[in-house]
């Protein structure tokens, strides 16, 4: 049990990816280091334990990526997916940054598998951790320990005493009894809010109901909250967040990546209406699969359904559940619970509109459809062959994208302008900042790993001055 009786020179409040990053860093600074994670140690890293890659800038080809990835191309890919609500400064400091992780993160024993090939398209820009998210918060957590960071499980920071933008002190309950701790610096590392449904539904109302968290259920947004209550500077739109298409069985909470689906961009997506409602060809996968979560939502009753045929279904992942199959659309409809002759009509009248094109499921292939509303722009191709397959579909929310606002030194902003002497951001608190709106696939754990690492260093600078 660590010493709670003691001044900190850094208190990390989280245990994810960005936090980690973070009490390593700091405590590599010399500054001695305590990490309050909410969860049990069972359930310790957040979101981070469900991620299996991180994006990275490379002029060059490397062990784990091919080609290269230039700053000019990720900052235009990042532009795009965000249609330019993002900080382009602190964007593309994360992006140069990420060129220089690999050798740090491997010295805390994380560990890379070669670089994938297939429909995801990564294999030139995303690095994949070598047993996934968990494997890396193992990692993090094993060299941690090693360096004398002290970790306290089952612990939630409630709340911080903050005087004249100085954190003075934090609140916390540590497996249930009420803790104080006095600390020099805070970083605060401890996620969204996007499993505080209450919060939620202040933003999206009811429709929460229907909304799967795919991530941790220990995000509640308790330090963001009370950050914000106490004049700390604001950024981005309390509705957004990163949502993506998930299995509609999937369970409410930690579902994971494992019940995400990737078939849309090989299908039609239709509500429960059987009407089509957006472009799935729109752009490749990565680019695009985050905002599929918020378009269900959208949808009556947070519900749609990916049809496709025999043609598309080797090219994707399956589901963790069984595929609903028919030898028949009508029959499929009435497996799916929607109404059979409406989604004949609606496959009938999209196969009509598709142009002949030459189909490649590896690039944007121009296969297009003519004369309906939404197009299909990329990939189309008649839904024809049978057996038919379709899946449930429902919004999974990873995270929110309010936060609190921070500079380039990870150092947080008060409403008034002034920067919070003492207090530092990373990761998913402070990620609305760099994420507007949509998302980039592997671009939180690069943030996260970015600004956990500068918020580190810097806090353990402060705390020595």
């Amino acid at each position: 049990m660590p010493d709670l009786g003691k001044t900190y020179d850094v208190l990390v409040a989280g245990g994810g990816n960005a936090a980690l990053c973070a009490a390593i860093t700091a405590r590599q600074h010399g500054a001695s280091v305590l990490l309050a994670e909410h969860a049990p140690r069972a359930f310790r890293g957040g979101n981070s334990r469900h991620t299996r890659n991180l994006r990275a800038m490379h002029d060059a080809p490397i062990e784990t990526l091919t080609d290269a990835y230039h700053e000019d191309e990720y900052w235009d890919d990042l532009r795009r997916v965000t249609g330019g609500n993002t900080d382009e400064a602190l964007a593309r400091m994360t992006i140069r940054a990420s060129a220089g992780v690999f050798g740090w993160m491997k010295q805390c024993g994380v560990r890379f598998q070669p670089s994938l090939a297939g429909t995801l398209s990564l294999s030139r820009t995303n690095a994949f951790f070598l047993g996934g998210g968990k494997a890396l918060v193992n990692a993090y957590y094993l060299t941690a320990e090693r360096l004398g960071v002290d970790i306290l499980y089952d612990t939630e920071v409630l709340s911080l005493k903050l005087d004249d933008g100085t954190v003075r002190s934090a609140e916390m309950t540590y497996k249930g009894f009420p803790k104080t701790v006095q600390a020099r610096c805070l970083v605060a590392s401890s996620g969204g809010f996007q499993s505080n449904l209450d919060w939620m539904r202040q933003y999206w109302g009811e429709a929460v109901d229907n909304f799967v968290i795919r991530g941790t259920p220990y995000n509640r947004g308790r330090v963001l909250k009370n950050l914000l209550d106490q004049g700390v500077a604001a950024v981005r739109d309390p509705t957004q967040c990163h949502a993506v298409a998930l299995d509609a069985r999937a369970p409410k909470f930690d579902g994971g990546i494992a019940t995400r689906l990737d078939c849309v961009p090989f299908s039609i997506v239709v509500n429960r209406d059987g009407e089509r409602f957006y472009d799935e060809g729109e752009d490749l996968w990565p680019k695009r699969y985050a905002i599929w979560g918020r378009l269900i939502a959208q949808q009556p009753g947070q519900i749609a359904y990916a049809i496709c045929d025999a043609k598309s279904v080797p090219l994707f992942m399956p589901s963790v559940y069984p595929a609903i199959t028919a030898d028949s659309l009508g029959e499929l409809g009435e497996r799916l619970g929607l109404d059979p002759i409406k989604l004949r009509a609606t496959v009938s009248r999209y196969n009509l509109a598709v142009r002949p094109g030459r189909f490649d499921d590896k690039k944007l292939d121009g296969c297009t459809t003519e004369g309906i509303d939404p197009p299909k722009t990329n990939w189309a191709r008649p839904i024809d062959t049978p057996p038919f397959t379709g899946y449930p579909l429902r919004p999974g929310i990873t995270f929110t994208y309010l936060g609190v606002r921070v500079n380039e030194q990870a150092q947080v902003l008060m409403e008034d302008g002034r920067l919070a002497g003492n207090l530092f951001a990373s990761g998913e608190i402070m990620a609305g900042n760099i994420l507007g709106r949509g998302y980039l696939a592997g671009f939180g754990m690069t943030i996260g790993t970015v600004f956990g690492r500068i918020a580190g260093e810097e806090a353990a600078r402060h705390a020595r001055n």
